[in-house]
């Protein structure tokens, strides 16, 4: 990437120091005509930090997930911001039946009983179940959603079910065998599996949280690839730990990198099971990284020769939304 955009005659600068306005990013983005950032450490771009970026004219997301840009104050100043979609899709939807089974399975606590000297199988096996006969479902069925159902369906659940703002195509439904449920409450009480697959936007910010907690079956487990803010820390911590749920796994963090003290790093059920938690790396395997680098690049080459965007990849564009995605339904 540096030498193709030196050849094209730009300067480029690469910073993980991020932090304050003395940061090197607060430095440099008030020159910036391009930035790029990515979901897994992200830049907060703010519409405070936009106000100081007079040259900004495109923001790209080097992955999937732009929840980290004020997008309200990028279409007010007209910047486009831009994503790799589906770059990803693959990655993440492996990860997530990765993390339902090492859940389901009790695999951590088993592990770790191996690498401390032990052998107690009962005390790991009385929490292990199959997944087969289990119902599972998706808070959203979009393109890692859908794929998740689909990588689901060899294992024979009892179930497949999917809550989302739209129905499948009929085709794409007919091949995973999903049911639709359309109240969130109805849907998390028929749940044995519960996995979050939706873009953070106004309307599933807190989504999961303890009054909606209160629906989902007890001693179900929750996966959550999509965005930490859509499940409230404190309330999914005392789930775990009071033995409500029977555990909670994923990558993604309401507030990233995590702090030390974050609730989701320590918690535990009541026999030490059900922390499944992962930095956010599920969408950055090395496939990935050689997909969303070669995206990112399209996207800056159509940017410097004013061609068009590919459609699927524009989040805002010229002061508007381009995508449903982030809560632009109607």
């Amino acid at each position: 990437m540096r030498d193709w955009l030196k050849s094209l005659g730009h300067e480029y600068i690469v910073t993980d120091d991020k932090e304050g306005p003395s940061s090197e990013f607060q430095k440099h983005i008030k020159d910036a005509d391009v930035l790029i950032s990515t979901p897994f450490h992200p830049t907060y771009l703010t519409k405070e930090i936009m106000d100081t970026a007079k040259n900004l004219k495109i923001a790209v997301t080097a992955g999937v997930g732009s929840d980290h840009v004020d997008l309200n104050a990028a279409n007010e100043r007209k910047i486009t911001v831009a994503e790799v979609t589906g770059s990803n899709v693959v990655s993440v939807a492996e990860h997530v039946v990765m993390t339902i089974l090492t859940l389901v399975r009790n695999y951590q606590p088993s592990h770790e009983m191996i690498t401390s000297g032990n052998w107690q199988v009962s005390n790991v096996a009385r929490d292990c179940f199959d997944l087969e006969g289990k119902v599972v479902g998706t808070i959203g069925a979009g393109r890692i959603g859908y794929r998740v159902l689909q990588r689901l369906k060899p294992f024979d659940c009892k179930e497949l079910l999917y809550y989302d703002y739209a129905e499948l195509p009929a085709e794409a439904n007919k091949a995973v065998g999903a049911r639709r449920v359309e109240d969130l409450n109805e849907f998390l009480s028929q749940c044995d599996v519960i996995t979050v697959n939706a873009p953070l936007h106004e309307g599933t910010r807190n989504l999961i949280n303890k009054d909606t907690l209160k629906h989902v079956k007890k001693g179900a487990w929750i996966v959550n690839t999509a965005r930490g803010a859509i499940c409230n820390a404190e309330d999914i911590a005392a789930a775990v730990q009071s033995g409500q749920i029977s555990g909670y796994g994923g990558d993604v963090w309401n507030v990233q990198p995590a702090p030390k003290d974050h609730p989701w790093r320590d918690m535990q059920g009541p026999r030490g099971r059900g922390n499944n938690m992962t930095p956010h790396m599920s969408g950055t395997s090395l496939d990935a990284q050689a997909r969303y680098a070669a995206g990112t690049k399209e996207i800056l080459d159509n940017f410097f020769h004013g061609k068009p965007q590919t459609p699927a990849n524009v989040i805002v564009e010229n002061g508007q939304y381009a995508t449903k995605a982030y809560g632009q339904r109607k």
